[in-house]
């Protein structure tokens, strides 16, 4: 499987994702450093909430072969300024997480991660595992 580096704001699913991702038990922890997991590079949010911080991610980023932006499917407002993935230069997916709790949100977010450089969109759950076999097939394919 392919190296991701997951970004998204705190709260956003990024570490449950990881857990569900590596087979292991969900455990809610607030990420304060870069985390490697496997294949799976967690971010603290506050790397995307601080646009100071944006040169970590990007060098953070050398190591990986993916970059997922991920957004919680019940959050009103998305972080991503457009053609953030062109930073990168690397294939860049969106994530949509929280997809089994009701949300209005979609489309909107939808069109935030196009509009900020994404490749291809997946909606997940990391709680009924919606979507992570997705995730994962992509991850070996590329």
């Amino acid at each position: 499987m392919r190296k991701i580096i997951l970004i998204g704001r705190s709260g956003s699913g990024k570490s449950t994702l990881t857990q569900v991702m590596n087979k292991e038990k969900i455990e809610y922890k607030k990420t304060q450093a870069m985390e490697f997991n496997n294949s799976i590079l967690d971010t603290p949010g506050e790397y995307l909430e601080n646009p100071r911080l944006y040169t970590a991610l990007i060098t953070a980023s050398y190591d990986c072969d993916v970059i997922g932006f991920i957004i919680d499917s019940t959050d009103e407002r998305s972080l991503y300024p457009p053609s953030f993935a062109s930073v990168f230069n690397k294939p860049t997916i969106g994530i949509i997480t929280k997809t089994d709790l009701k949300s209005e949100n979609m489309e909107f977010h939808k069109n935030s991660l196009y509009l900020a450089g994404v490749d291809q969109i997946f909606e997940v759950s990391s709680y009924n595992n919606k979507g992570i076999d997705d995730i994962k097939s992509y991850l070996k394919s590329i």
